[in-house]
């Protein structure tokens, strides 16, 4: 028996001192961290060098297309049926139709939205919808130009990417066990790419980012005496905060302390000004949702509506695709600037945004510029 013992410890001593001298390069890949707050806190965004030339390489911004002449016969007036960018010169309008191709449908080309008998008709679905994109693209680039999206502002393929339907996109998802005899899962312990694979809610996307009078205290949970004075919330509503944490953070490739201070992730003066950038991002998603998506629910087919007879719709992945600024902070508005303002009346209700929470100095809405 201590042979045996003898034989199988040299074997085991062998193998690691072979690992120790084969495997010395097992180390963690060269990191790359950017301090995001105080020093000595841990404020810091890390990643693996690499991991940042992939996410660079994967949102880099198109070369626009060379500019278009602005005299001449206007689109409306060389074309039938158009509604939204009629007021431009024809030059402009077909610039910016081939733009949208190659940023939508490249491999489909101008057909994914029109018919070939007649360009001028409404009767594929993608050219309604289109139609209210372009609108959309408008609303984000004037509303929210102050207080999210800035200078640099969105076009179509901010989140299409040259995909006719944006990769990043979510529906409603049902309750399993709801009304059936066995019991409900309060949509967890079923790992979720959502929510960074972990067991928390996978549901929170309609929780949080779905209708514009979502309680302003639906995501905290944290509480704000020394000693509870109230009931306080339950432990389900706290999984819910953690999984669109979780679901914000893989969005824009950044960690916690991208927006909170380590020292109290819940008080707002010592937060970096991106978390104010993110909350006014939440209600923005939430008045796109709103506004835009959800009416289009009966100009989608069936075969595009989710599982819950729902249309697809955004979140913080659909424009930021993992990068903290989507397409990495390129300026892609300014080569189109028909898409920087309304060009016809949306037509679409209007209300100040409230302030992230009473009584503090957390900045108010900006009145956009015309």
């Amino acid at each position: 028996m201590k042979t045996i013992l003898a034989v199988v410890g040299g074997a085991l001593a062998l193998f690691l001192t072979i690992a120790m001298f084969g495997g010395a390069g097992w180390t963690h890949p060269p990191m790359a961290a950017k301090q995001t707050g105080f020093r000595g806190t841990g404020m810091d965004l890390i990643r693996t060098r690499a991991g940042n030339e992939a996410l660079a390489a994967a949102n880099v911004a198109p070369a626009p297309a060379d500019p278009a002449e602005a005299g001449g016969d206007k689109a409306s007036a060389v074309y039938e049926n158009v509604q939204v960018l009629g007021d431009l010169s024809a030059e402009q309008f077909n610039r910016l139709m081939v733009s949208i191709t190659e940023w939508v449908a490249p491999q489909q080309g101008c057909t994914y939205c029109h018919s070939t008998e007649n360009m001028a008709s409404d009767e594929l679905y993608q050219k309604r919808v289109a139609r209210r994109m372009l609108q959309m693209t408008q609303t984000i680039n004037t509303s929210w130009k102050e207080n999210h999206v800035h200078e640099a502002g969105v076009t179509c393929y901010t989140c299409h990417r040259g995909n006719p339907v944006p990769a990043n996109i979510w529906f409603d998802r049902p309750v399993q066990g709801e009304g059936r005899f066995i019991p409900r899962n309060n949509s967890q312990n079923m790992a979720s790419a959502e929510v960074g694979n972990t067991s928390l809610p996978y549901d929170v996307y309609q929780a949080f980012y779905q209708h514009k009078d979502t309680s302003e205290d639906a995501v905290r949970v944290n509480g704000t005496t020394v000693l509870p004075v109230t009931k306080g919330k339950p432990i389900q509503d706290a999984e819910k905060t953690f999984a669109i944490m979780i679901s914000m953070s893989q969005s824009l490739g950044v960690n916690c302390t991208f927006c909170h201070n380590t020292r109290s992730v819940a008080q707002w003066d010592t937060s970096t000004p991106n978390r104010v950038h993110a909350w006014y991002g939440i209600r923005m998603v939430r008045d796109l949702n709103q506004d835009f998506m959800e009416p289009l629910t009966s100009t989608f087919p069936r075969n595009r509506l989710g599982a819950m007879g729902d249309v697809p719709k955004i979140n913080c992945a659909t424009c930021h695709n993992g990068a903290n600024k989507p397409l990495n902070g390129a300026n892609v508005i300014g080569p189109y600037p028909e898409l920087s303002h309304p060009t016809i009346e949306a037509s679409l209700p209007t209300g100040e945004a409230k302030d992230p929470i009473p009584g503090t100095n957390t900045p108010a809405l900006k009145p956009s510029k015309p």
